[in-house]
């Protein structure tokens, strides 16, 4: 079921000046990877609107103050070496995506590199490999494809269908699709619960 540019606007206001750039590579890859029912397609609106801040962000924003460290990642930064990364955002994404998805250690510059991109913020070396494998794209050679509306788009649909949200779509396991995106399992509370479920509950009004 294609949306159209109205019905796009309406659960992602603030995606005004790039819904017209947008409307046809969701569509594309809505329709490539079967997120083709109303349920479906409400649930992926959502979530890829909370991940990307309603289609315009592409690249994850990793200028983290001392204290936002230590809150975000108390298993990599502590009150003692927060303020050594602190406003440093390669600096952070290598030390926080260093030596796990597939990455080298903190000093290869991986974590960077392979950071999260795209509408679902695809991150670390072992998934821009899938996905590139997937899609036929170079991804691991040039992960700035994933910062093309076309290719944004194909990434994470084809995340959401790799990982059964198609499914859990269809059950109306809305926190559960949020938990897998977000924190990699299901049942824990995801960072944006409460903005996740209010675009998705505007999507079904939309899309019915």
């Amino acid at each position: 079921m294609p949306i159209t540019e109205q019905q796009l606007l309406q659960v992602l206001p603030k995606a005004r000046t790039v819904a017209g750039i947008f409307l046809p590579a969701l569509n594309r890859a809505m329709l490539r990877w079967k997120v083709d029912s109303r349920l479906r397609a409400a649930a992926f609106l959502a979530q890829i609107g909370h991940e990307s801040g309603q289609l315009r962000v592409l690249v994850e924003n990793l200028n983290y103050s001392a204290d936002a460290l230590v809150r975000t990642w108390p298993s990599r930064f502590t009150d003692q070496n927060a303020a050594a990364y602190a406003r440093q955002p390669e600096k952070i994404a290598n030390r926080v995506y260093g030596g796990r998805m597939g990455n080298g250690p903190e000093s290869s510059g991986d974590g960077w590199r392979y950071r999260g991109r795209g509408l679902i913020q695809l991150t670390g070396r072992d998934n821009y490999r899938a996905a590139g494998a997937a899609l036929g794209l170079p991804l691991e050679d040039k992960p700035e494809l994933l910062e093309q509306a076309e290719h944004a788009a194909q990434s994470a649909a084809w995340w959401w269908a790799k990982h059964g949200l198609n499914e859990l779509a269809d059950a109306g396991r809305i926190q559960d699709i949020g938990s897998i995106i977000n924190t990699g399992k299901p049942g824990r509370v995801p960072h944006g619960a409460a903005e996740r479920k209010a675009l998705y509950d505007i999507a079904v009004r939309v899309l019915a």
